[in-house]
Formats: C-alpha cells, sequence, structure tokens
C-alpha cells in the first residue's frame, strides 16, 4: 500500500492505492467512504483485494481523514464533481473503474453513476444511504431538535446537546460535526435519491447486512427494486459496517460478483 496526496478543487486530498504495481490495464476499483470515516476503516478490504489481484483505490473524502476540509459547505454535487476531477487527476482509473460506495459514499456511486455512467463498470452499493424519505420518526427528530434549541442560553447546553442526540435521538452523527461539515452535513442527508434509482443502467451488486438498523434491510430491497440491472446479496447476521464486521465476507462477495 502507498498513500498519496494531489490537490483537488484547490484542495489537498489524501489517497491510498493497494497494488499499485499491478498494470493499468487493468480496471481499478474505487472506494468511496461512508459519514463519519476515512480509506483507514477500508484498509483491511484494500489489502484483501490487493491480495486477489486488484487494484484498490481509497479516497480520504474532503472533510474527513486526511484530506482538507472544503471552504464552503458542499452538497451530493459538489462531492459529485469532485470525484469525476478526482478519477480524471489520477492515471490509474483509464476510461472506467469499478466503483463502490458505503452508506454516505453508497449514494455519492449512485448520483455519480447516473451522470457518469460511461466511466463506471460496475458498481457495487454497500448499505448505501440513497433513501432520505420524510418519516414520522424523522418528523419528531427535527421538532425534537428545536425543542433542545430553545435551553441554549442555559449553561453546559453544549454538554446536554450532545447528550440528548447520543443517548435519546441515538443515530444522528450531527453533533460530532464541526465547522462548515455541519451544514455540508445537513445538505446531505436532506437529499433522497429514491427516484433516481431507475436511471442507474450500470450491473449493480448490492451488498447488505441482515442486521443493519442504520439502512435497514428494507432499503436494500427497495432499491434493488428500482435499478433493474441489479442483483441483491445480504450477509447474514452482519449490521451497518460490512468492511469491518464481516471483511472476509464482503471480499468474498465483491470476488464473485465482479465481472
Amino acid at each position: 500500500m502507498i498513500e498519496k496526496k494531489i490537490l483537488v478543487k484547490n484542495l489537498e486530498v489524501n489517497y491510498k492505492v493497494f497494488g499499485e504495481n499491478f498494470p493499468n490495464t487493468q480496471k481499478p476499483l474505487l472506494i468511496l467512504h461512508g459519514w463519519p470515516s476515512s480509506s483507514g476503516k477500508w484498509q483491511n478490504i484494500g489489502e484483501l483485494l490487493a491480495e486477489k489481484g486488484l487494484k484498490i483505490i481509497i479516497p480520504d473524502l474532503p472533510g474527513f481523514g486526511k484530506s482538507q476540509e472544503p471552504i464552503n459547505a458542499w452538497n451530493l454535487d459538489t462531492y459529485i464533481e469532485w470525484i469525476r476531477e478526482f478519477t480524471e487527476q489520477v492515471d490509474d482509473f483509464g476510461n472506467s473503474f469499478y466503483l463502490l460506495g458505503h452508506s454516505f459514499g453508497g449514494s455519492l456511486a449512485v448520483k455519480f453513476s447516473v451522470k457518469y455512467n460511461q466511466r463506471v463498470a460496475m458498481l457495487f452499493l454497500v448499505s448505501a444511504s440513497c433513501i432520505r424519505k420524510v418519516t414520522w420518526s424523522k418528523k419528531m427528530f427535527y421538532r425534537a431538535s428545536k425543542v433542545v434549541k430553545v435551553f441554549s442560553f442555559l449553561p453546559y447546553y453544549a454538554l446536554f446537546r450532545k447528550a440528548f442526540y447520543k443517548f435519546i435521538l441515538r443515530k444522528s452523527d450531527y453533533p460530532y460535526v464541526q465547522g462548515i461539515m455541519k451544514e455540508t452535513y445537513i445538505n446531505v442527508v436532506s437529499e433522497d435519491l429514491s427516484w433516481r434509482l431507475s436511471f442507474v443502467k450500470v450491473p449493480t451488486i448490492i451488498l447488505w447486512g441482515q442486521k443493519d438498523a442504520v439502512t435497514p434491510l428494507s432499503d436494500a430491497q427497495f432499491i434493488h427494486e428500482r435499478i433493474r440491472n441489479s442483483k441483491l446479496v445480504v450477509l447474514p447476521n452482519v449490521q451497518h459496517s460490512l468492511q469491518l464486521e464481516a471483511p472476509e465476507m464482503l471480499v468474498q462477495k465483491i470476488l464473485e460478483n465482479l465481472q
């Protein structure tokens, strides 16, 4: 494995390459990590796949890991254009490549595959956060958040607010986000990609944990129904972080379905 830095959209970003000595005639696999995460959480997967003869490239997306934070708040479209420029500047990608996205990275992978489908040879969606429909629980989340803000004048408000999100609402990453990434987070989670799924035309493998409580299995089934050329693979007794909970099984499923 080698670690490199590159300037894309005036931001210095860090990325890892596994199987760097493999010929450029072979299509590499680009892995987009989730939120909050980094390339380091996928290092084991990169090493395991490289052992099987694949070239793997995993960037720290802007605002994560060792990469620079954007100056202004980004949304999915800004990240999509960053991915385009990144894959054009790094010679390893050539004309087309395999693309894998996990969670937040899965939403990026979907949108990129729709807009730049000629560049994606095959798409892997791992517990992808594509569906952001407004549900009763989300409405309650937003209402509860507004109520909490009423007490912002009190001493120790910041500590109370973090405890509220962690122990009562539980599933939100928002209280742990700092600076401009807070607004970026809101931009990202507010976009629902449900209606875009039917526009994905590249061969797609949907890899999901059976016990995923963050992006439930019903999301995977919905995605599978909407993407015509797709296959759903469920990993038994696995939750949201497949790359950490069942790395060998995840690698096996990727290799079994790679065209």
